[in-house]
């Protein structure tokens, strides 16, 4: 009996020893952040790998870094509102912790003409926040995410 569970066990380790093991990458990433103006609407575009396993929205008037709690300034004239969005499931780099977005995390938006500033709030522990700040305080806006290729659309307007 001793020599079956042995020989059972040397099995199993020789197949999971020559197996190899997928390396793909487990959380969705950021790859870029793109910004466009469209008729009655300015629109922040977050390219991914994949989509996150969900997004939180919500008004703010402030935002903070989600790791060290040291507040931040979304750049941009007249900011008075800030669109706080968080994806649950996605991260700013890989598994390796190699940045998969090296853009600017906190820029203006001059182009645009209902969203003033773009800042990443947070990239840690799966977790993704991006603040999109804008001036007037009765403007709308909706998040939504769309696939081929994967990405998070952010819209706001009057």
């Amino acid at each position: 009996m001793n020599r079956r569970l042995v020989a059972l066990m040397v099995a199993v380790l020789a197949v999971f020893t020559f197996v190899p093991m997928a390396s793909a990458q487990s959380t969705p990433t950021l790859s870029n952040i793109r910004t466009g103006q469209h008729a009655g609407f300015s629109r922040v575009v977050l390219d991914l790998s994949g989509l996150p396993t969900e997004h939180r929205v919500s008004e703010v008037t402030s935002v903070s870094h989600c790791a060290s709690g040291n507040p931040i300034t979304v750049a941009g004239p007249g900011i008075n509102e800030i669109l706080s969005v968080t994806l649950i499931g996605a991260a700013a780099h890989d598994d390796n912790g190699n940045l998969t977005y090296t853009g600017s995390q906190n820029f203006a938006t001059p182009g645009l003409s209902h969203i003033r500033g773009v800042a990443l709030t947070c990239d840690f522990e799966a977790t993704l926040g991006i603040a999109v700040g804008y001036s007037n305080p009765y403007s709308w806006h909706r998040v939504f995410t769309l696939t081929s290729p994967n990405r998070l659309v952010i819209d706001v307007g009057l």
